[in-house]
């Protein structure tokens, strides 16, 4: 299984959410969900302005496919913009990068066998 980066970027939330707001402290949880047809091992959630992705949040747990996974940030956090990469079962990664989470309330992602790239949806 071959993956390829593939980073989306979204313009209408590059736009916004920028600069950390007060009013976005605790709007980030989000559900990611695993459309890919692979497990995913390992998930790390960091702030944009970041360059360090941090602890992997799944911890001992992993994510199959067609499950759903529930991230909650504290209500301390206030950034908006958060990268997001998944390493699957075989080490292979994806990064979403600049993801607004204080407008998504769902992520879902899909492995794209024919272009050999994973996607990400948000609701």
């Amino acid at each position: 299984m071959r993956r390829l980066l593939f980073a989306v970027l979204l313009a209408p939330m590059l736009a916004l959410g920028l600069v950390p707001d007060a009013s976005a402290q605790g709007r980030q949880n989000f559900s990611l969900v695993n459309r890919t047809g692979y497990q995913i091992n390992e998930l790390y959630v960091g702030p944009s302005s970041s360059p360090n992705w941090g602890r992997d949040i799944l911890g001992e747990n992993v994510l199959a496919n067609g499950r759903r996974f529930d991230v909650r940030f504290p209500q301390s956090a206030a950034a908006c913009m958060w990268d997001i990469k998944v390493v699957y079962e075989d080490g292979d990664t994806s990064e979403f990068m600049q993801v607004n989470l204080c407008r998504v309330s769902t992520v879902t992602l899909f492995w794209n066998r024919q272009a050999g790239t994973t996607r990400f949806v948000v609701e």
